[in-house]
């Protein structure tokens, strides 16, 4: 009998296991949905855990998720004799019993916890671990996975995600519990009453809105077009909807129009196929509503608010959407020319950084040089940005100023290509409230100098250059699946190609290995954390390979510079047909 199966069989006779899991399991027919429940065990990542919801080993339940709470409260407990956690969670199913039930088992090791009373904002929880001061923390989302799905990512103490060598120790933690049922929870009711749990809500609601107010740069030109400029806003069913209301009513935006049919709390997400501000179905009924009432922006949060998608009308009425590193680039350029414009950023020597990705548009780099400030890359994934923020500060602590030439750089701003980025220091992670924030004083400001953000977008491309990206990705499910990537990554790591197309290969980054191999022989070192990522820079272009963390998919990264828009697209869609044909 196979390992899975007899996993299968365990759940289905053994004891411990509840009866609902129980009659879910017998109800399965489908012997390939058996072995993807029980193939493997759901794994503790570099993040956390993300999966489908449902009963096995391989699935998002009280079992897996007690087991990652079990292990994170074994390691606050190893660092320090007062463990504090924070926890939150979002709209999915199950996510706010899965959040309750962490806390239980947090409490159960004598670990103080905060919980949010409703759903929060994952920002909000980056914000929260540092007001409180705690440990660690905790936020129960998928973010903008598809409905089936729901997630589980760990906070430390600074706010930021999990990162070396600490991800490797919560990971070996988790790891080490073997038995569902050592796991031990406490009584809600009786930790909340012994001071072990605390409800919070309004209070930490108050310091966040707070905190990003003291990011806008010209309240009067908000004042001023506040009843001029049109915003229509959709959470898509998620966290989004009471902050960023919140936050855009105090500013003063006046006419602001929520999409009802989506504004509610929904883990189905009933109108949507897929809640993702990436997916331009997403802005279905935001469109709609945007037509009628004639929005000059039209905005969407993904379901745990870190995310934000965008269409802006442009001089013929037609809404044009913005991928996440447009809206990112527009942000940018807005906040350095105010910012240097007002004398906040010192740009010599370099004191200041904006800090992207190697997959984001490579327009950052002349936006950089522009205003005199100093850009840093990373890899994939938010936490390494906020990992730099954290270095930043380290450094300044030690230098007592901010220098540059010391790694102490004031933190000017921080985007990925996936439509997230972060204005201030008030969180460690991308926050779509704030950039929600930042994206509406783009649109008063550049309407008070009688352009739309389509024009202003355009010329930003004549300044700097048409610079265009695209994302494919390849999914493969399953085992098999899972096999599949690893022959492509296999094959590209070790024959890389030496030209894609037309194009030349100049330079060839594993990340794995930590090395760079340039065309004349010589190879020098990343300088980043090892990673399974490929990158090849080409002529005015570049392309990047890597397997989703979160995800049974591929995805291809690439990126061109033209001399015009059509030239761009152009060399774009060339690029990704080379890219396509190496797996199929």
């Amino acid at each position: 009998m196979n390992d899975y199966k007899k996993e299968y069989l365990r759940w289905i006779e053994d004891s411990l296991f509840d009866d609902d899991t129980k009659l879910e399991l017998k109800s399965i027919t489908d012997e390939k949905d058996i072995e993807d429940r029980f193939y493997k065990n759901l794994s503790f990542g570099t993040g956390g855990l993300r999966g489908v919801i449902g009963a096995g080993t391989n699935r998002m339940n009280f079992y897996t998720v007690g087991k990652a709470s079990q292990g994170l409260a074994d390691f606050i407990n190893s660092k320090t004799e007062n463990g504090s956690v924070v926890i939150a969670y979002d709209s999915r199913n199950m996510s706010k019993e899965f959040a309750f039930d962490s806390a239980c088992i947090f409490a159960g090791h004598g670990i103080k916890v905060y919980i949010f009373s409703e759903l929060r904002p994952t920002p909000e929880l980056s914000f929260a671990i540092r007001t409180l001061k705690t440990t660690a923390g905790i936020v129960i989302t998928a973010s903008h996975n598809p409905p089936e799905y729901n997630g589980y990512k760990v906070y430390l103490e600074d706010g930021g995600q999990i990162i070396a060598p600490f991800d490797k120790l919560i990971i070996e933690k988790v790891n080490a519990v073997d038995d569902y049922a050592k796991i031990k929870r406490a009584d809600f009711s009786g930790a909340v009453k012994e001071g072990l749990i605390e409800v919070i809500g309004e209070e930490i609601d108050d310091l966040y809105i707070k905190a990003l107010k003291k990011q806008v740069l010209n309240p009067e030109i908000i004042k001023e077009q506040a009843k001029n400029l049109k915003i229509v806003y959709t959470p898509l069913h998620g966290t989004g909807r009471v902050l960023v209301k919140r936050i855009l009513k105090e500013l003063g935006f006046e006419n602001v129009w929520c999409v009802k049919e989506q504004e509610m709390p929904d883990g189905n997400f009933s109108t949507l196929k897929y809640p993702n501000p990436e997916d331009p179905s997403a802005f279905d009924y935001a469109l709609e509503l945007a037509k009628k009432v004639d929005a000059d922006v039209v905005m969407a949060t993904d379901p745990d608010a870190d995310r934000l998608g965008i269409y802006a009308k442009n001089s013929n009425g037609e809404y044009i959407s913005f991928t996440g590193n447009m809206s990112g680039l527009l942000i940018a350029e807005y906040q350095l020319l105010e910012r240097v414009k007002k004398g906040l950023i010192t740009v010599n020597p370099k004191d200041s950084a904006m800090v992207t990705t190697i997959v984001s548009s490579d327009m950052a780099k002349p936006i950089a040089r522009e205003y005199g400030i100093t850009l840093i890359e990373v890899l994939t994934g938010f936490k390494y940005i906020g990992e730099k923020i954290h270095q930043f500060e380290l450094a300044k602590e030690k230098t007592g100023e901010y220098c540059g030439e010391k790694g102490a750089y004031k933190f000017i701003f921080g985007y990925e290509e996936s439509y997230g980025c972060l204005l201030g220091t008030h969180a460690r992670d991308k926050d779509a409230v704030v950039a929600v924030m930042a994206l509406s004083e783009c649109a008063a400001f550049y309407k008070s100098k009688g352009i739309t953000l389509c024009e202003q977008m355009e010329n930003i491309y004549k300044k700097y250059g048409y610079y265009k990206e695209g994302l494919e990705t390849k999914v493969l499910k399953g085992l098999s699946g899972a096999e599949k990537t690893k022959e492509i990554m296999f094959a590209l790591r070790n024959n890389p190609p030496k030209k894609l197309g037309k194009l030349e290969v100049l330079e060839f980054r594993d990340y794995l290995s930590g090395t760079v191999s340039f065309m004349d022989g010589r190879v020098d070192k990343t300088n980043l954390p090892k990673s399974d990522v490929l990158y090849f820079s080409l002529e005015d272009a570049w392309c990047c390979v890597r397997p989703s963390g979160t995800e049974p998919k591929i995805k291809f990264y690439f990126g061109v510079k033209g001399q015009t828009d059509k030239e761009a697209e152009n060399k774009l869609k060339e690029l990704k047909e080379v890219l396509l044909r190496l797996v199929d």
